[in-house]
């Protein structure tokens, strides 16, 4: 079977998929504007503001990944019920996404992150956030809301940034519901609950969030120390697979059967990395439930993530695009080559 029509099948099996994405929504505002002096007042630039835009963010922006990627995403989430909580709503609706599995709380606030950009580069970055644990009553309404989604997933998706929708006992159960059901797992970490996450299918670091996860300091050259880590983190966690994002330098991803394989990053002209793990785990997660094998759903996943590497700000992955690259890739065509696609 040719590569064309693998891939074609496999992103055609793409659309099929039904994913649930738990964990921290936000929405990413971004002010842009020209600076072209310095404020008499202090030494900082003054931005002249030509317009403003609000994007989904967080576990939302891995939500608008799946949805770019043919796949229906199942957002699950606590937000604030104030005016950001109302304002991300909006755009859950208008890029036709379910808001079921989003609860409104009228104890916390809706996360926002607000960047103020000119020529390009961002200047200044204004967070608006509270990173409590949920209260037994947003816990009891999340974890209702994750059990009326779950029959309908193929593929779950932890999406911690630490803002506290996802704490440790709440991942235990989502997690332990999840493996009852026979559903696979796919986890992107943070530090506070980094050890939280045992037994899960997939579970998707990058370098910096192993060495603090694990409280291990080692020089990123060092690739036994490396190596040796991640056969801590899998040992100690009872991970089935691990997939290391390594920036500049590529992924790497290790089986249950402890099979390595580096993957080389793909030469890009970089904008911004803002949003490349969201892309990462999305493909990995729809890769890991069609039965993709390990170096495949890395080296995807690896070209995703470089691909949203060009933009400016936190955007979804573009479809036709990475099936374009996906064409073009030697590991790719070398894994897939005996690979069927289960329609």
């Amino acid at each position: 079977m040719s590569i064309q029509h693998t891939v074609s099948a496999l992103f055609n099996r793409f659309s099929q998929l039904k994913v649930l994405v738990v964990g921290d929504v936000m929405i990413d505002a971004y002010l842009w504007g020209k600076s072209s002096r310095l404020s008499p007042e202090a030494p900082v630039p003054i931005v002249n503001r030509t317009k403003t835009e609000q994007r989904l963010g967080g576990a939302a922006n891995v939500a608008l990944n799946v949805q770019s990627l043919g796949a229906t995403p199942l957002l699950c989430s606590v937000v604030g019920d104030d005016q950001d909580g109302a304002a991300l709503i909006r755009l859950l609706r208008e890029q036709g996404q379910s808001e079921e599995g989003i609860v409104l709380s009228p104890e916390r606030p809706t996360t926002v992150k607000q960047r103020i950009i000119s020529g390009g580069q961002q200047l200044l970055r204004i967070d608006s956030e509270v990173e409590t644990d949920l209260t037994e009553f947003e816990r009891r309404a999340l974890v209702q809301r994750f059990q009326q989604l779950l029959p309908n997933a193929h593929v779950v998706i932890f999406e911690d940034y630490d803002k506290g929708v996802l704490s440790a006992p709440v991942i235990q159960e989502l997690l332990a519901l999840a493996k009852q059901a026979g559903i696979p797992t796919v986890v992107d970490p943070k530090k506070k609950n980094f050890l939280s996450y045992k037994g899960s299918t997939l579970f998707k670091p990058n370098l910096k969030e192993l060495k603090e996860g694990l409280k291990v300091d080692f020089s990123d050259a060092n690739l036994d120390a490396f190596e040796a880590a991640v056969d801590q983190l899998q040992e100690q966690m009872a991970l089935e697979n691990v997939l290391v994002t390594l920036s500049e330098r590529g992924v790497f991803c290790q089986s249950a059967e402890k099979k390595r394989t580096y993957l080389d990053a793909h030469i890009r002209s970089i904008s911004d990395v803002s949003g490349a793990g969201d892309t990462v785990v999305s493909i990995a997660a729809l890769s890991l439930a069609v039965g993709l094998p390990l170096p495949a759903l890395a080296e995807l996943a690896n070209l995703g993530g470089g691909l949203v590497c060009e933009h400016v700000g936190v955007v979804p992955i573009d479809r036709d695009q990475l099936r374009e690259e996906a064409l073009q890739s030697v590991v790719l065509q070398k894994e897939l080559a005996e690979f069927k696609v289960k329609q």
